[in-house]
């Protein structure tokens, strides 16, 4: 017989009031969040206070759990989905991915193995051919879809230092690290944090990089990389966090190539350039790359979490990666957990599918170039502002300010955040305090910026008297 909690749940799910109530109240928040205050009110954060409380004994009611989440949550959340949000490299959500993501909550698939999830196989095997046709690489790349470009980069050196070692007569997987042939780590001054996280994790020490210089841009200076080898992991970079600038790809690829070394392009962001006709050549060469890292979340703007690995060797990947079980059902097209750390994932793919389809080649290459022109308005706006200097060539979509000082550079970007017009990040460039604006949103208008120089001007006013 089935138990209280039992028939409540079915009844639930039947009935389907709860989903109707969620779809009332996320309806609501969409209808007000392009124009609502980008950062949570005082008042709203101070109200997250309800939810300090002890788990409850006994079982509630789905709707009034339903009713506290959006009358606390949804006034305290950050409207990231808005066009005035440029803290992070965020990107918003194209209306038709979210609405999937949606739908495919409900269908609640795991995408370890074909035979849970047919429908995730599919959807992924066509995402990754869609990708490797958006950046032009080669036919042999294959694809795991994880949380993000942090997951990512760490899955792509993982199979750079299986690939390598093998090559070494070296197996990581059986052997260790214990004794194993040393590799040698190549990246720029620039390289994210992301990268470093990676390279602890996998056991290779930060203190062993070989640092190379970059220049005033952030981008690495290709006549002051070592002498490579067949036992060098390469890391270059699509996109830098603060400037947005890209390494010079055309001219460092082919010669780490011929050395036998392993190259990775983190490209985060920046990737998908390679997508934009007026801006393929920020990304011209990355296809001699061995593997690469990109998020859909930020620049395609896919709902959250949405990060995708690509790698040119597919054993090496799936090696570094490697999932055995004599309960395992394998399938003659795509098991997604040999491509990822995890073995039960939620189906990102089909957000991914979904917005790509949406879009179309044309739509990327509109929205993405979108995004450059709304952050060369920025610069442009802000060249007009005394007291405000642009300090990096904008050349995608991160824009680089700063004022005469570093204690008036933050006494701004504090009152820019407080105001909630818009917000910013703050950053460190060249041994300045700076404000990064990364301008990440479909839903970011001219208008959007002009508001956002306001309250910049505000700011300044405000701190100058």
């Amino acid at each position: 017989m089935p138990t209280t909690v039992q028939k409540q749940m079915y009844e639930e799910l039947r009935n389907g009031q709860l989903f109707e109530q969620a779809q009332q109240y996320a309806s609501a928040y969409l209808e007000q969040v392009l124009e609502r205050n980008v950062f949570p009110s005082p008042e709203a954060l101070a109200q997250l206070a309800v939810f300090d409380e002890a788990l409850p004994q006994a079982t509630a009611n789905g709707k009034a759990v339903l009713e506290m989440l959006h009358q606390y949550g949804s006034p305290a959340t950050v409207a990231q989905l808005g066009g005035r949000y440029f803290g992070f490299v965020n990107g918003s959500a194209v209306p038709t991915g979210l609405a999937a993501k949606h739908l495919a909550t409900y269908w609640d698939q795991n995408t370890a193995m074909q035979v849970i999830s047919p429908l995730a196989a599919k959807l992924e095997m066509v995402v990754e051919g869609w990708l490797r046709d958006i950046f032009g690489l080669p036919p042999e790349v294959v694809a795991g879809f994880v949380s993000g470009t942090s997951s990512a980069n760490f899955c792509a050196l993982a199979a750079a230092r299986f690939h390598l070692l093998e090559r070494q007569g070296w197996n990581i997987n059986e052997q260790g690290l214990f004794n194993a042939p040393p590799l040698r780590i190549v990246t720029g001054r620039e390289a994210h944090s992301t990268i470093l996280k990676a390279i602890s994790l996998l056991g290779f020490g930060k203190q062993n990089i070989e640092w190379v210089p970059t220049d005033e841009q952030g981008r690495i200076i290709p006549s002051e990389i070592p002498q490579l080898d067949d036992r060098t992991i390469l890391i270059l970079q699509a996109g830098n966090v603060n400037s947005g600038a890209f390494d010079p790809f055309a001219d460092i690829c082919a010669q780490a190539r011929d050395a036998g070394a392993w190259i990775h392009v983190d490209g985060a962001f920046g990737l998908w350039a390679g997508a934009v006709a007026q801006l393929k050549y920020l990304t011209r060469g990355m296809e001699l790359a061995h593997s690469w890292a990109v998020d859909g979340h930020k620049t395609l703007n896919t709902p959250y979490d949405s990060g995708i690995v690509m790698c040119a060797h597919r054993e090496a990947l799936v090696s570094a990666l490697h999932m055995k079980g004599g309960y395992l059902v394998l399938s003659e097209e795509r098991d997604g957990m040999f491509y990822t750390p995890e073995m039960s994932r939620r189906a990102r793919a089909v957000e991914l599918w979904a917005t790509l389809r949406y879009l179309g080649q044309a739509g990327v290459d509109e929205m993405v170039w979108g995004l450059h022109q709304r952050a060369k308005e920025f610069a442009d706006a802000f060249e007009k502002v005394d007291g405000i200097d642009v300090l990096t060539e904008v050349v995608f979509n991160q824009v680089v300010v700063a004022c005469e000082s570093d204690e008036q550079t933050e006494a701004v970007l504090q009152s820019v955040q407080d105001q909630r017009v818009c917000w910013v990040g703050g950053s460190h460039w060249h041994g300045r305090r700076v404000i990064r604006i990364s301008v990440c949103a479909w839903t970011t208008t001219s208008e959007d910026v002009q508001r956002s120089v306001a309250s910049f001007q505000e700011a300044l006013s405000a701190n100058l008297k």
